[in-house]
């Protein structure tokens, strides 16, 4: 099973890095990707692969191609300009590249604007701005030529899962507009449309990234803020408790407190790259299937020490007063988490590199105060601003590497 939280080395990357010829000049790692051996999970089979810097990539310019399931190999003319895009988890590698502005359509851009505006504060000199773009969640082929994208960051698969698409549409999208670049199954490790199922492979959220840099050949920018997510996870590993004492966890959405959509904690794919890494125990186990709505009995029965609240750090969430109704309801205040006040914000699922860092750092903080330090009481605004000596990583390293300085 492909983790983002596979076992690291003693050593993390960037200690490699430092060792070999890397050289950290200006908050970005010099040098390349060196290969090595990862296991990527194929249609429910496990295989191992090598992956390198770039994949058939010219290291100046004229054509080159990256390899990515379930596209296969890619041709590039040139570096792409615009980009466009369905789900956050592709338009935050783009932003964590300093291209986050170049992306031109995604999934509710209003809400993700907002939500990723809640943790821009706290990445000096960085802007975002996704407001007003085309949204693309069921997107039309006459829109995309509309569009008119250098590239397309999605997943045909799942377009082509969409009504009124089939593969011809796909092949024309890729031959008279410009590539399409996704992957979107290896959220869950669901399955693919059939087309796809003997093409499939599912990669973690930052083995997705890497090939993504290798699109805008901008593969420094992710070895630097690879290294960063190594020892953010060393860091996790070093003092993480056994998993015998590990809290159980209610993962979901909570607008509406009493009627909430429930996401498993401990399946794999990289909606979960942020929960993973915590041995995290499922209050529900297995007897609720991720995405599904549960009342108000139901979550008494599974009875979490913490609840997680996805988009809990939207300006659109209120966490008082989500707070407030299940202390409120005869039977939310029986939970233990209500109870305890363990009720906490999370930012999004389809979470890209940079969300990924915040993420991991205040789950870690939520669910294990006393081993990583307290996640301050959270009520509304951005990121809170974490002491600097409690910080799992460097907010000035990082807002350097995404705007090249």
């Amino acid at each position: 099973m492909v983790r983002d939280s596979d076992a690291l080395p003693n050593a993390t990357r960037r200690d490699y890095l430092k060792g070999g010829s890397g050289l950290l000049v200006g908050g970005l790692l010099a040098g390349c990707s060196s290969g090595s051996g990862d296991t990527t999970t194929t249609a429910g089979t496990s295989t191992e692969t090598t992956t390198g810097t770039t994949d058939n990539t010219t290291a100046a310019g004229g054509p080159y191609s990256v390899s990515m399931a379930p596209m296969g190999e890619v041709e590039f003319e040139e570096v792409p300009e615009t980009i466009f895009t369905r789900l956050t988890h592709l338009a935050g590698m783009a932003f964590a590249l300093g291209r986050g502005n170049d992306v031109n359509a995604m999934h509710a851009p209003g809400y993700y604007d907002a939500l990723w505006n809640q943790f821009t504060p706290r990445l000096p000199g960085v802007e975002l701005d996704w407001t007003g773009l085309y949204s693309s969640w069921t997107t039309s082929k006459e829109k995309l030529y509309s569009l008119d994208s250098d590239v397309h960051l999605a997943d045909p698969a799942s377009v082509l899962a969409l009504d009124n698409w089939d593969m011809a549409d796909i092949e024309e999208v890729e031959t008279n507009i410009s590539p399409w670049f996704g992957n979107q199954y290896s959220h869950r490790h669901t399955e693919p449309p059939a087309a796809y199922a003997d093409s499939y492979e599912y990669y973690t959220l930052w083995e997705m990234f890497e090939k993504v840099a290798q699109v805008f050949k901008d593969e420094k920018k992710y070895e630097a803020l690879a290294a960063i997510h190594d020892d953010v996870l060393a860091t996790i590993e070093a003092d993480l408790p056994d998993a015998s004492d590990s809290p159980s966890i209610v993962m979901g959405g909570f607008s509406d407190p009493s009627a909430p959509y429930i996401y498993n904690v401990d399946t794999p794919g990289f909606l979960t790259a942020h929960v993973r890494p915590f041995n995290p125990v499922d209050a529900f186990g297995d007897d609720v299937k991720s995405g599904s709505r549960v009342d108000m009995e139901a979550l008494a029965q599974a009875d979490p020490d913490v609840i997680l609240v996805f988009g809990g750090l939207h300006p659109s969430y209120n966490m008082s007063e989500i707070r407030t109704t299940l202390k409120d309801d005869p039977v939310g205040q029986t939970l233990t988490a209500v109870q305890n006040d363990r009720i906490y914000p999370q930012g999004g699922r389809y979470q890209g590199p940079i969300l990924n860092l915040f993420q991991l750092e205040m789950t870690a903080k939520q669910l294990y105060p006393d081993v990583y330090g307290e996640w301050p009481e959270y009520t509304e605004g951005p990121y809170p601003d974490i002491p600097a000596e409690e910080q799992f990583f460097d907010r000035d390293e990082v807002a350097a590497i995404i705007t090249g300085e």
